[in-house]
């Protein structure tokens, strides 16, 4: 792996895999079966929703006896695990969030490029489900009201995830767990709402167009085509 990169993928785990060690970090998140794990010698046992984090050159196998299947992190971001290293070779319990969370990448072509990051604030959130911390609520409709009123301003992730008191990456793991959907399609659902309403209306396709933030009235009519189309 090259300097501070951090991946994730979807892997099947096949029986008697060989111990080996390596300099990056493991962020593991049991999706299918349960997974065998020898860690220093160690056994341990990681179900579906459930995650460990394996500590640079600590040695490790993994094994799936039933084709289980995992979600692997690789990282060399020390910046961004060593927060996490108390945890290390423990293993720790998501809640239905993660489940959601889970399923939704296992069902995608290709992980997106977001999967790694958020599978690992998945896993800080897991642990502070263990020591019975709690969290903020987000009022989604006031949110989801507030998004209304600024259509056609730039709705970054960063900008949402600071209306409600959270970094980007903590907001979109819960917009996942608690909507089913990520930040920018919740966007772009209000948008397509608010556009068809002001067409219904009578507003033109520019009009609409600039009122809602779509980059153009093609843009528009692209969206408005694909939704009649469904």
């Amino acid at each position: 792996m090259s300097e501070s990169s951090t991946s994730a993928r979807l892997r099947e785990l096949l029986p008697g895999a060989a111990s080996h060690s390596h300099v990056h970090w493991h962020v593991l998140w049991g999706f299918e079966d349960t997974i065998e794990v020898e860690l220093e010698g160690g056994g341990l046992r990681l179900g579906a929703g459930r995650a460990l984090l394996v500590a640079p050159n600590q040695r490790h196998a993994l094994a799936g006896p039933h084709g289980a299947r995992c979600f692997i992190v690789d990282s060399t971001d020390d910046a961004q695990l060593e927060r996490l290293a108390p945890l290390a070779g423990r293993v720790h319990v998501g809640d239905a969030s993660v489940g959601h969370l889970l399923r939704y990448l296992a069902a995608q072509p290709r992980l997106p490029s977001s999967a790694a990051e958020l599978l690992v604030a998945s896993m800080s959130h897991a642990s502070e489900l263990r020591s019975g911390s709690t969290r903020r609520a987000i009022d989604w409709p006031a949110l989801e009201a507030w998004i209304a009123a600024h259509l056609g301003d730039t709705l970054t992730v960063a900008r949402l995830a600071a209306r409600v008191h959270l970094s980007p990456t903590q907001f979109a793991v819960r917009c996942h767990a608690e909507l089913g959907t990520t930040p920018i399609a919740l966007v772009r659902r209000l948008r397509l709402a608010a556009a068809l309403r002001l067409r219904d209306g009578g507003m033109s396709v520019a009009a609409a167009a600039a009122q809602c933030g779509y980059r153009s009235p093609s843009a528009l009519t692209a969206a408005l085509r694909r939704e009649t189309s469904r």
